[in-house]
């Protein structure tokens, strides 16, 4: 009898000790996602550049090209970087022309592929097998529907700023367009083009590493260009008439 009403406490205990490690796991957890929620608030709360939400690299597409500017592959980015550099270097240091660089490796390429398959017969050796280079019909019809796409877009946008609906817009195309017309004046195109590469593929890659650091500066900076436009909007901007009907009441009155 004894032996039983043991057996019947110690059941009782077992339930009563599992209860109370139920309870416990039920606080943990909700205590755990209290603090996953906390900690994605003050994620969302965190100021980010150009107010993106996703990871750089899914920003660039998170393909190949992301990989690229990311220098996830760092032989093929720095391969890319070096072969555009050595282009650059031969058309602006040494003054190269693109027709005379076209030939002379063609006459290269020749020489040595007609020298080799001659010389074969006389050292015994397997002649060069030259592969049979085509152009496939897709990619190029993928890359001309991509490119008109995109003219579309700018097309599109360019309509859009010259119809007087966003006053902002318009002087922030306008602005960057002085930018680029005055750097033109210092730079020839190929020199520009280089130094949009280069760019390409040194500021992704210092800001995806150093992010935490330059997002403060950049929020910092953003707040100054906002209490300027400010001041630019209440001086200057809100006494210019938005559109033609806002001229013409004004004449009006």
């Amino acid at each position: 009898m004894s032996d039983h009403e043991d057996h019947k406490s110690e059941s009782l205990m077992e339930k009563i000790s599992e209860k109370v490690h139920d309870l416990k796991n039920d606080s943990s957890s909700s205590s755990d996602s209290d603090d996953d929620n906390k900690i994605s608030a003050m994620k969302a709360k965190v100021f980010r550049l150009f107010g993106r939400e996703k990871p750089v690299h899914k920003v660039f597409g998170g393909g190949k090209p992301a990989d690229l500017l990311l220098w996830k592959d760092k032989k093929l980015s720095g391969g890319i970087l070096g072969g555009v550099t050595i282009i650059w270097f031969l058309f602006e240091v040494l003054e190269y022309h693109l027709l005379t660089l076209v030939c002379h490796s063609l006459i290269l390429t020749l020489a040595l592929l007609f020298l080799w398959s001659n010389a074969s017969t006389f050292i015994k050796k397997s002649q060069p097998k030259i592969p049979e280079v085509s152009i496939p019909e897709k990619p190029v019809l993928e890359i001309v529907s991509a490119l008109r796409i995109e003219i579309n877009r700018g097309l599109a946008a360019i309509h859009d700023i010259a119809s007087g609906k966003d006053l902002k817009k318009f002087l922030s195309v306008i602005a960057g367009l002085w930018f680029v017309s005055i750097i033109s004046n210092c730079y020839n195109f190929l020199t520009l083009v280089y130094i949009s590469i280069v760019l390409l593929f040194s500021v992704p890659v210092a800001y995806d590493k150093y992010e935490d650091k330059i997002d403060p500066l950049a929020e910092k900076a953003w707040i100054e260009i906002k209490k300027q436009y400010a001041v630019l909007d209440k001086k200057v901007l809100c006494k210019i008439p938005r559109s033609m009907k806002e001229l013409k009441e004004k004449k009006k009155v």
